[in-house]
């Protein structure tokens, strides 16, 4: 396979291309390449601006319909992003969130190992498990992961993505690549519980919503968990540093996967999983929200004093029994730019700017809703 982006033969299949990350790696597809898209989703609202282009064909369908998996199986580069990825759906619905996170999946790896399609399957930093406050970088081949028990529903997301992880490495012919996205943020996040969504997203949404309808951030169990935020924009340049491996042409299949030599794949971005963070941009959760109140109050032109201090709460009281959480996600980023050149550059202040003027933008003019905000 030869992934020139200036082949307009090449259509790359994106699944979630509806999503937060997906909206943005449409766009960078169809403006960097000449590659035509076909884009699978239940939900089309972030890229309405590209439902009429004549390079892209979308399906509203998911995983679960075995033949829209054939079909999307037919395409050269396969990439999968969907999932159920909200922590107060980990809580409440484990079994579908199981399902989605690893039947649906391992049934689009099957039909990729049987086509030949290089699949990119996003999986998520919690594979890590319950890291302790002291836990150093994480790095993706040696790290241990340990997770917490099997009541503590909390993990269903984590197991059921490693769960995939595992069964996607163990497949023979699959042209595979893992990645592990550490806390995406960006334009187009998630959702404004009451107005385009139910339940809670996740930590950025959730502050920002709190920050547009003049509510405390909620601080679970004080915000004293850390987290590195990295760009959606570096992700999609993540993105394009592997395709770019394509490109060169240096894309094993079949048998030839097989034989290829431990030194060349230990040098191939092929049968790796790659973290994709940016350990520069690490804060606790606390000092997360001390920083979208600054930001916010700079975007109203109003007192940071004016914006409601953060509150305490617990995670029990407000997610539910079975809540347990990753006191520190650190990722080493080492190997994606040994293999790829890729390092993620965006700084914390533009990242969490960046995010937060599109939110207030976008929602300002909504109702409230009675649904609190939280972080996770």
């Amino acid at each position: 396979m030869n992934l020139q982006f200036n082949d307009s033969s090449i259509t790359v299949a994106i699944v979630g291309c509806g999503g937060f990350i997906g909206c943005h790696l449409l766009d960078a597809i169809l403006t960097r390449t000449q590659w035509r898209v076909f884009g699978v989703d239940l939900d089309f609202y972030r890229i309405q601006h590209r439902l009429g282009d004549e390079r892209c064909e979308f399906m509203v369908a998911d995983l679960a319909d075995k033949s829209v998996v054939e079909r999307i199986a037919k395409y050269p580069v396969v990439v999968n992003l969907a999932a159920i990825c909200t922590p107060s759906r980990y809580m409440a619905e484990a079994p579908e969130v199981i399902r989605s996170n690893y039947d649906h999946p391992a049934a689009l790896a099957d039909a990729c190992a049987k086509s030949g399609s290089w699949l990119i399957h996003f999986s998520t930093s919690e594979i890590y498990g319950r890291t302790s406050a002291d836990s150093g970088l994480l790095v993706e081949d040696e790290s241990e992961l340990t997770f917490g028990p099997v009541t503590a529903s909390r993990w269903s997301y984590a197991t059921a993505k490693l769960l995939t992880e595992r069964y996607i490495a163990g497949l023979k012919n699959l042209k595979w690549t893992v990645v592990r996205p550490f806390n995406f943020v960006g334009p187009y996040m998630d959702f404004m519980p009451g107005v385009d969504g139910s339940g809670i997203p996740r930590v950025l949404a959730n502050f920002s919503t709190a920050l547009v309808r003049g509510e405390p951030l909620k601080l679970v169990n004080g915000g004293i968990a850390k987290r590195s935020f990295t760009s959606v924009f570096d992700a999609v340049d993540f993105m394009f540093a592997l395709f770019e491996v394509g490109q060169m042409g240096r894309l094993p299949a079949g048998a030839a996967l097989e034989k290829a030599s431990e030194k060349a794949l230990e040098k191939s971005p092929f049968s790796q999983a790659f973290n994709i963070g940016n350990p520069d941009n690490e804060l606790t959760i606390a000092e997360l929200a001390n920083k979208m109140r600054k930001i916010f109050a700079d975007i109203r032109g109003v007192p940071v004093d004016s914006i409601p201090e953060p509150q305490v709460v617990s995670g029990v009281e407000y997610y539910g029994e079975g809540y347990e959480d990753s006191m520190r996600r650190l990722p080493s980023v080492e190997k994606a730019e040994r293999l790829l050149g890729f390092k993620a550059k965006t700084p914390i202040d533009v990242v969490l700017r960046e995010s937060l003027e599109w939110f207030v933008g976008h929602y300002s003019n909504t109702s409230h809703s009675d649904t609190d905000s939280a972080s996770s």
